[in-house]
């Protein structure tokens, strides 16, 4: 499992992950969307840490060149 995230891409994905979390937790959103927020905010900040995402390996990219 190699680095597929370059470190802007990390950022981003950081940033939009805390987003939804702090959406979902703080009651922006409800119902079915705010699962999707705290869902999609996990993976994103997960994918982040981790600087490997299973979808970028299954297209073939990779950011990580960049940064």
């Amino acid at each position: 499992m190699g680095c597929n995230v370059g470190n802007t891409d990390q950022i981003i994905r950081f940033l939009l992950g805390v987003l939804l979390l702090l959406a979902y937790f703080l009651g922006w959103v409800g119902g079915s969307a705010g699962t999707v927020a705290l869902i999609v905010g996990i993976i994103f900040v997960v994918t982040a840490a981790i600087r490997f995402c299973p979808l970028y390996r299954l297209f073939g990219l990779s950011t990580c060149g960049e940064g």
